[in-house]
């Protein structure tokens, strides 16, 4: 005789067909065991086990739609996060320059330093712009020499143009630098494991960090503005044009972007559209 065939869907319970049936088809009518047939080709349930299925709970999982919307403004975060690395790595936060003619020679001299080391160009007076009073931009062409600040290993200032620079505010620069990255690699952790979990509670979390790590940038770029304040009042022999350069730039960007990422993961971890609690009229018309 026919075998008896057992399903069992998704939530556990077995699906077969009626009793006192054969094959499925009831003596004298249809088939009452389409409803189990139908579950096997539908795809929604597997033998030996359940199907993992997505679920709308707030809190326990996400969307498609969800996660799309994450992983757009983790992009955006992670764009912050590059602009971060690149001007924390790179030494041209500011721009030191006398006048051109100030030495009376057909060379000047000019620096550049960040957070890490400092450098010192001699440029060729006859290569800089004829209306520029100052020597530099320090892209041009000449001969370098950098070397790496000793505030983190022997303490001691650096000297140029004789000028001292103030290494407390050069140290707390670069310590809120440091926590900044790391509170972004945090959030970056926590963002993974919401995508890999599928949980929405990792996006608080993950936001708090961005938005701590966007305001930590922003306030090494003001503590690294007084500590050039200060390293020009130092002395007043050799006068000094200060400018800053690309890598704050990068900074500046940086900390705007990893708040708005920040901000972004907030409204994605509320449980209800900011947009539907302010315009439930309009989100329903749209919808429909």
């Amino acid at each position: 005789m026919w075998s008896t065939f057992l399903v069992t869907d998704e939530e556990g319970r077995t699906v077969g067909p009626a009793a006192g049936t054969v094959g499925g088809i009831a003596p004298g009518g249809p088939a009452q065991g389409g409803g189990g047939l139908a579950g096997l080709m539908s795809g929604r349930s597997t033998f030996g086990g359940n199907k993992r299925r997505r679920t709308t709970s707030p809190g326990n999982a996400m969307t498609e739609a969800q996660e799309g919307k994450i992983k757009l403004a983790f992009f955006v975060a992670i764009v912050g996060m590059v602009l971060t690395v690149l001007g924390v790595g790179t030494e041209f936060w500011v721009e030191l320059s006398p006048k051109k003619n100030f030495y009376n020679n057909q060379t000047c001299l000019t620096a550049h330093y960040g957070l890490w080391k400092g450098c010192t160009k001699t440029l060729w007076v006859a290569d800089i712009d004829p209306e520029r009073e100052s020597c530099g931009p320090a892209e041009l062409p000449g001969e370098s020499n950098c070397t790496y600040f000793k505030f983190f290993t022997t303490g001691e200032n650096a000297v140029m143009f004789q000028k001292t620079t103030q290494k407390n505010l050069n140290v707390a620069t670069a310590m809120l630098a440091l926590l900044s990255l790391f509170l972004m690699v945090m959030g970056a952790v926590c963002i993974t494991m919401s995508l890999s979990k599928e949980i929405l509670f990792f996006l608080k979390p993950a936001s708090v960090c961005f938005i701590l790590s966007g305001v930590l940038v922003l306030l090494s770029l003001m503590v690294f503005h007084q500590s050039v304040l200060a390293f020009l009042a130092s002395d007043h022999t050799v006068p000094l044009h200060h400018e800053l350069s690309w890598s704050v730039s990068c900074i500046g960007c940086a900390g705007a972007v990893l708040i708005v990422g920040g901000i972004l993961f907030l409204l994605l971890a509320l449980p209800c559209s900011p947009w539907q609690r302010c315009f439930p009229q309009m989100d329903s018309s749209s919808n429909s």
